[in-house]
């Protein structure tokens, strides 16, 4: 039987520091207040220092970097990119030279395929603006713009019909940023996978998402594999993992008078705090074989929960070298 070659990945966190105190990922103030990129930037270069001295090198950016440029009601906010360009342009050289992995994932509310026309062209705006930070700082084409697929009405043909129809209102450069996540109640992989097709759009796989809907019943190996052969040959993929939350909440309930406590069992969508080791160990060694891919963590406790991961992998013989959770040949 032919050995499993050695596999590299880099583990990245999502927004929030809660190391050291924590760190502001934004200029989160009000629009009255006249917030802005130079303002969030500050904030992202001292998120950078924080990774570098934690040899971190994935990191996704907070969506509202550049605090209501794609606002349509809010024109005095849509230039932000161009008057940080030069801001931007250093921030770019810090992250190539310490070879951080950059990324953002717009929310619920940027819907590409929204069956309302205001809602998509606020869609496409926001993309725009993601797009063109990334360009700014001179960022490689694995700094990714990560998007969910969107809204079901009319059903998943037409859904993905209109999310074509969105795209092509897209920049190239925009086209060239965005990226397409499985979710964990409409779009399945295998839908994902069909868009991916019409599109050539990369597809970053969640596993969590897979687990709690997959109609076609694909195994983790198999819908990994899937999702990898979308990424081009010298590019890095980049996935999605967390782990199910597991613990019980108590909540009091009022009751006349009395106030009562019940326990909440939690859905199995909802993230933990912390990345399950021992799961992710398997899932490591049990990945396709031949290419190296970066895993997101979607956990609650954010960089507090890749630090403590890395920890215990690197007790369970998965080592961090560079920055890199390195799986040995086997």
């Amino acid at each position: 039987m032919q050995e499993r070659p050695a596999t590299a990945h880099r583990l990245g966190f999502a927004v929030k520091v809660l190391g050291d105190g924590g760190l502001p990922s934004h200029d989160a103030r009000r629009w009255a207040s006249e917030p802005h990129l130079r303002h969030s930037l500050e904030h992202l270069a001292a998120i950078l220092d924080y990774v570098d001295r934690h040899d971190i090198r994935m990191y996704r950016m907070a969506t509202a970097l550049a605090p209501y440029a794609s606002h349509p009601d809010l024109p005095q906010f849509h230039d932000q990119v161009r008057e940080c360009a030069d801001a931007l342009a250093e921030v770019g050289a810090v992250v190539r030279a310490r070879d951080i992995r950059l990324s953002s994932h717009p929310g619920q509310y940027t819907v590409l395929n929204s069956e309302r026309p205001d809602v998509q062209a606020a869609a496409v705006a926001e993309l725009e603006v993601q797009a063109a930070l990334l360009d700014a700082m001179g960022l490689g084409p694995e700094a990714v713009v990560v998007l969910h697929v969107g809204g079901i009405g009319g059903g998943i043909d037409a859904a993905l019909d209109r999310f074509v129809a969105g795209f092509e209102r897209l920049s190239d450069r925009a086209r060239a940023r965005l990226v397409i996540e499985n979710d964990d109640r409409t779009f399945a992989l295998a839908d994902v996978l069909r868009l991916a097709e019409r599109t050539g759009l990369r597809v970053v796989w969640d596993i969590l998402h897979h687990r709690c809907h997959d109609p076609a019943r694909m195994s983790n190996r198999d819908a990994l594999a899937a999702a990898l052969a979308t990424w081009p040959a010298g590019q890095t993929p980049k996935i999605h993992f967390s782990s199910p939350r597991l613990d019980v909440e108590v909540r009091p309930v009022r009751r006349g008078r009395r106030v009562e406590r019940r326990l909440v069992l939690p859905q199995l969508r909802a993230h933990a705090d912390l990345i399950d080791p021992i799961g992710f160990e398997a899932f490591l060694r049990d990945a396709p074989a031949g290419r190296d891919f970066d895993i997101m963590l979607e956990a609650k406790a954010k960089d507090v929960a890749l630090l403590r991961l890395r920890d215990q992998l690197a007790e369970r013989g998965l080592p961090s070298v560079g920055g890199k959770v390195t799986v040995p040949p086997g």
